[in-house]
């Protein structure tokens, strides 16, 4: 036997909302990941220190943290921690850090990725190459991941004040 039910028409129109927005839910908290990992729309980054080096800091206070550098001047200072990873650190009139840009060769010991420093993947360019910059007016900052290609790649992160 078959049975034929009658819907109202309010009825089947409060049923096809809740369809839709249940049906959009999944996009819309898509898209608000998507903003956070990498807009600049948040407050800072991921990346806001390196080896307990930040913007702002004095030249004092970055070499005795980091030791002394392989090269220095009131300017900039360059470290090198080993054959695979190295770092500048730029310095304002004022002799305060303004960025820092560090260098990581295939085998360093933390080799960091995009995900680490923007909170999701870059999808890398047809050559295998992957760059990105984001800028946080917020936290006043921007930051910069950039991977080679080839098989011995160079990663760069850079983090610096926006003026």
């Amino acid at each position: 036997m078959i049975r034929v039910f009658r819907i109202s028409t309010s009825t089947v129109l409060v049923l096809l909302t809740v369809l839709l927005f249940l049906a959009s839910t999944p996009f819309a908290v898509a898209q608000a990941q998507k903003t956070r990992a990498g807009s600049g729309d948040d407050d800072g980054p991921l990346f806001l220190e390196y080896r307990t080096v930040r913007i702002g800091m004095t030249t004092e206070e970055v070499r005795k943290k980091l030791n002394n550098p392989n090269d220095k001047s009131d300017e900039q200072d360059f470290f090198v921690f080993s054959d695979n990873e190295s770092a500048q650190v730029f310095y304002d009139k004022s002799h305060k850090v303004f960025a820092i840009s560090v260098n990581f060769l295939n085998g360093a010991r933390e080799l960091p990725t995009a995900k680490g420093v923007f909170g999701s993947d870059i999808t890398p360019k047809p050559d295998g190459s992957i760059y990105k910059m984001v800028r946080y007016p917020k936290a006043g900052c921007w930051v910069s991941f950039s991977r080679t290609a080839g098989d011995s790649p160079l990663t760069t992160v850079t983090l610096q004040k926006i003026e």
